[in-house]
């Protein structure tokens, strides 16, 4: 579900406090950018450009070499904004806290009563178990369980939960075959497992955090649009998912690492391990009645327009049913969980939420949601955005095919070296300004650049779902790069393809057509 680096931790220990040499670079050269910056004149007679510019500037600088914390730089408009002449405190405060950011803490809660309970282990296990076969089909179970949880749960967490699973398979093919020779089938379930929380986590707006933030951005960039639902970006994100899932697994396991016929897998480790879960307790069954409720009530809440084809939502059968969003269902559903009481005996809590999972929520990620909620929003009140916009006119000749492609191209192997919400977060609004420009819809942009921000398989430090199974000593940057480049360019593409397709049709979007509510005002 969420992208959970935010920076280094002083008190994960020494290593952790000592910063590299880019962040110490990073460190001086963003102040010396933004000093340098604010000495220039960007827009005659309208100063709040420069100074934003410059703001802009440093807070890239800080994120994308992650000098300080990626929530600390996130806290910079609060008090730069007053100080630069360019909004009240009083007046930005409130964009940090907003609709999208319940939608977040809300799905966020429930995924970590699904934890507390083992019910994302239980999924999983059953869905290995379920597919079951040679080495090559326990991997597709290993990456199947694992693309279904990342849609609901942090895909960090969801690689944490799948890793001890897979080495255990993979210490009994040692002890029966030999390190030697189970090493491609080794290498086939880590990089399985990595790969399948990145590509699930696309599916849905919950899934990660760069969704939520193009869902948030978009509406502050563009406030009398409709608003992004859930279920529409289900239907066009899944297939993106499932054939990222399916390259995956063919390159993986027909390609690079094509695992012996006489290496066979012993299917009585995940029979042990589901096991040691026991018989399936009455607090699981309440979370997965809860669970599948929510899903369903996020993707059926709006109308969902495929063309000539309208599937009506539930919401427009109530009275008020338009005041309801994304972010109602997910606070009602973890709200749900709290009334619901525990009857397992030694249970530490006497409902199924228990009061301790306010102090699990990632609160540093709602941080930097917020400041680059705050940064959009400075793009548009000052007017930076517009004059980025109008920079980029020249880009109104080349075909949306092509441009989409290119977007989504740079916007992977950028995220390959930085975070890639913080990366989504500076890019939407320039994105958003050029589509304006150029006079494109504004999505045909933005949701190629957020969908693909997600997809950097290369490097362990591109994902945290890469950096959990780099750990398990079981695959090498070099194979991981090799695999991952080929992945990188496919991810690209079927980005592109698919989008294409399916966008125009559920989002309304009309090449070349510049949609009314995204027309700059006089």
């Amino acid at each position: 579900m969420a992208d959970t680096r935010s920076g280094n931790d002083p008190a994960e220990g020494p290593a952790a406090a000592r910063r590299s040499r880019s962040q110490r670079v990073g460190l001086w050269l963003g102040p010396l950018l933004f000093l340098l910056m604010l000495l220039l004149d960007l827009d005659p007679g309208r100063p709040e450009v420069t100074r934003m510019a410059a703001l802009a500037l440093l807070m890239a600088t800080w994120w994308i070499t992650d000098a300080i914390p990626l929530f600390a730089t996130a806290l910079l408009p609060l008090f730069l904004f007053p100080l630069l002449g360019i909004e009240r405190t009083g007046d930005t405060a409130p964009i940090y806290f907003n609709s999208t950011i319940v939608l977040f803490l809300g799905g966020f809660m429930i995924a970590l009563t699904m934890e507390k309970w083992d019910v994302h282990r239980r999924i999983a296990l059953w869905v290995i178990r379920s597919v079951g076969g040679g080495p090559a089909r326990i991997v597709l179970g290993f990456m199947l369980a694992a693309a279904f949880l990342s849609m609901w749960i942090s895909n960090t967490a969801a690689a944490i939960m799948m890793l001890p699973v897979g080495l255990a398979v993979i210490l009994r093919m040692e002890e029966q075959f030999g390190r030697d020779r189970t090493r491609a089938f080794s290498v086939s379930i880590m990089l399985g497992i990595a790969y399948a929380c990145s590509a699930g986590g696309i599916a849905t707006l919950v899934g990660t955090p760069p969704n939520l933030s193009l869902q948030r951005i978009f509406q502050i960039t563009f406030p009398d649009a409709p608003p992004i639902a859930f279920g529409p970006w289900f239907v066009m994100a899944l297939p993106i998912s499932a054939m990222m899932l399916a390259i995956a697994w063919g390159l993986i396991t027909r390609v690079f690492f094509r695992v012996p016929e006489e290496v066979t897998v012993d299917r009585e480790v995940v029979e042990s391990e589901m096991r040691k879960l026991g018989a399936i307790a009455f607090e699981e069954r309440a979370i997965l009645g809860v669970f599948a409720a929510t899903a369903f009530l996020w993707v059926f809440r709006a109308p969902i327009v495929i063309g000539p084809l309208t599937v009506p939502g539930w919401s427009t059968l109530l009275p008020y049913g338009h005041l309801i969003d994304d972010g109602t269902v997910a606070i009602t559903m973890a709200s749900i969980l709290f009334l619901i009481p525990t009857r397992s005996p030694g249970a530490k809590s006497r409902t199924v939420m228990g009061p301790g999972v306010a102090l699990r929520l990632p609160w540093n990620i709602v941080l930097l949601f917020g400041g680059g909620f705050a940064l959009a929003h400075g793009f548009q009140t000052t007017g930076l955005a517009r004059f980025i916009g109008d920079g980029f006119s020249g880009l109104a000749t080349v075909p949306p095919l092509l441009l989409i492609l290119v977007i989504c191209l740079a916007m992977t192997f950028l995220t390959e070296l930085t975070s890639n919400t913080a990366t989504t977060e500076m890019v939407l609004p320039i994105f958003a300004a050029v589509a304006v420009s150029t006079g494109v819809h504004p999505l045909l942009l933005m949701i190629p650049a957020t969908l693909s921000a997600s997809c950097a398989f290369m490097m362990p430090v591109a994902t945290p779902p890469n950096a959990v199974v780099f750990g398990s000593d079981r695959v090498r940057i070099a194979e991981m790069a090799r695999v991952g480049l080929v992945l990188n360019l496919f991810g690209a593409v079927v980005i592109t393809l698919i989008f294409r397709a399916l966008g125009p049709l559920l989002f309304g979007i009309e090449p070349g057509v510049l949609p009314d509510w995204a027309r700059p005002g006089p």
